[in-house]
């Protein structure tokens, strides 16, 4: 049976970039830069938060400009619900710093933030960053202060530092479980600590690679449906096709599956994939109710950011399901059932 949707499509709290156009590269233009949210927009995403990941002082000083400038059109109003400020406050070790450059990776610093939401004209509504480095309490407080989500990522966080960023208003986790080491001690990690915490969201990459198939029901279930969340970590490159990129500061290989990886490091970078495509990932798995399906993806990233949903536009590309495929689709781009 094929439903239409109450939703006028789904949230996501992560995309670095559409369509070959890097929201973190210093070519970063208001053209290119409005014509990735707008191809985005058409592809099942009703509104997000572009990122911005951990980058040289001169490029946020460029760019976050840029992205505000486009954002206050009246076009995205209600789609473009701010940016996502992923770094540099973030730890610099190896495999917690990820696809992040460590070099441009920086303590926390109050002034810093302050001019970085300057320069991003006050639009800046989620910060990402290591809890336990130190200040990252004192700069936790001056994020909520200014009207900013707090997020965990990037981090090796011990249960005392949750404890401690909590106290200073941090509320969730950046996709947690991937920007970690790959290997970890078996029970005092991020991982456990994170997965254990009521107090925090968590914000899950849903792809199919970034996190294994049977470890994503473990974590949903874990956290549970009202502290879940789905993101895309959608790379610049997402929406291509397979082949060989230069994206966020990577020499990385696309494949044919999907999987964007940088096979020097070892590491993934980002996701190809929109949130459309992830929460058909979802699906896929069997284990959500449609209701589920639509919280995690819908309502759940508005409540954290604090957006009230009916500000959401409907766009004319309406958005459905098919629960016998268990597949989400946009009417023009309805499903082969064979």
């Amino acid at each position: 049976m094929c439903v239409e949707l109450t939703v006028p499509g789904f949230v996501d709290l992560q995309v670095n970039g559409f369509m070959g156009i890097d929201f973190s590269s210093p070519d970063l233009t208001e053209e290119s830069f409005l014509r990735a949210c707008q191809a985005l927009l058409q592809k099942g995403t009703a509104a997000f938060l572009p990122t911005i990941i951990t980058s040289p002082l001169e490029v946020y000083e460029r760019n976050l400009p840029v992205m505000a400038s486009v954002i206050a059109l009246p076009e995205f109003q209600g789609r473009l619900l701010g940016l996502h400020l992923e770094g540099p406050f973030i730890s610099p070790q190896p495999g917690a710093v990820g696809a992040h450059n460590p070099a441009w990776v920086r303590p926390p610093d109050l002034n810093l933030l302050r001019q970085l939401n300057r320069w991003a004209g006050h639009s800046i509504r989620l910060v990402t960053l290591a809890a336990e480095l130190e200040g990252a309490d004192r700069l936790a407080r001056l994020a909520v202060e200014q009207g900013m989500l707090v997020s965990l990522g990037h981090t090796l966080f011990s249960p005392t530092d949750l404890d401690r960023l909590s106290q200073a208003g941090a509320a969730a986790l950046t996709h947690l479980g991937n920007g970690l080491p790959q290997m970890l001690p078996k029970f005092a990690n991020p991982l456990w600590a994170g997965l254990a915490d009521d107090r925090y969201t968590a914000m899950l990459i849903g792809d199919g690679h970034h996190i294994p198939d049977g470890v994503l029901r473990a974590m949903v279930r874990a956290k549970g449906i009202a502290r879940t969340i789905v993101v895309s970590d959608a790379a610049p490159v997402a929406g291509l096709p397979p082949g060989r990129y230069f994206t966020l500061g990577n020499d990385t290989i696309l494949e044919e599956s999907g999987r964007l990886h940088n096979p020097t490091k070892g590491c993934l970078v980002g996701s190809s994939a929109t949130l459309l495509q992830c929460m058909n990932h979802l699906a896929s798995l069997g284990f959500l109710s449609l209701e589920d399906m639509l919280a995690i993806g819908f309502y759940n990233p508005l409540r954290l950011i604090g957006v009230n949903p009916e500000l959401i536009p409907h766009p004319d590309n309406k958005l459905y399901f098919d629960d016998k495929l268990r597949k989400f689709y946009i009417k023009s781009e309805e499903p082969d059932d064979s």
